[in-house]
């Protein structure tokens, strides 16, 4: 069995600088971290998540949105709406493959019924999964002392 902290720590990446290096990047960093970190959370989770053709798309929808905003044309706007929207709909889309693929990964391989709200999910998408496997370590901690076990040090 791995441990762990095998995932939090191939990812590394704290859940503000994401948010931070996103604003700043203007939504291109998100795209960049799915693209890097997809790979192993399927790796780990032994789940399928997305293929690149899902998040090239995604990128697709995310750069054109964003470019044909505000152009003055109105057909370019409403053509930049819906992709705007269809890019919503595809982080949500990964959102919850990734949130069930975190869940049975916790609980098939170190018996963590890891609790992931679906509100936040929706809402906060890539953030809050971030969030989540960052939180790992210390979710097994708090059920080992809830079971009644002693918390392993190596866990933390």
């Amino acid at each position: 069995m791995s441990s762990i902290t095998e995932l939090k720590d191939s990812i590394n990446t704290k859940t503000l600088n994401l948010v931070l290096l996103t604003v700043v990047t203007a939504g291109i960093y998100a795209i960049v971290w799915m693209f890097l970190n997809t790979p192993k959370l399927e790796k780990v989770a032994s789940k399928k998540i997305a293929d690149n053709t899902f998040l090239i798309w995604l990128a697709v929808c995310v750069g054109l949105g964003g470019a044909l905003t505000s152009t003055g044309e109105e057909s370019l706007d409403i053509i930049a709406g819906l992709l705007t929207i269809a890019s919503w709909v595809l982080y949500i889309i990964w959102s919850f493959r990734a949130k069930s693929a975190l869940q049975e990964y916790a609980l098939t391989e170190h018996k963590v019924d890891l609790r992931m709200n679906g509100i936040y999910t929706f809402f906060l998408t890539i953030y809050y999964i971030n969030y989540c496997i960052n939180d790992l370590p210390e979710a097994q901690r708090k059920q080992q002392i809830l079971s009644g076990q002693e918390p392993k040090a190596d866990n933390l």
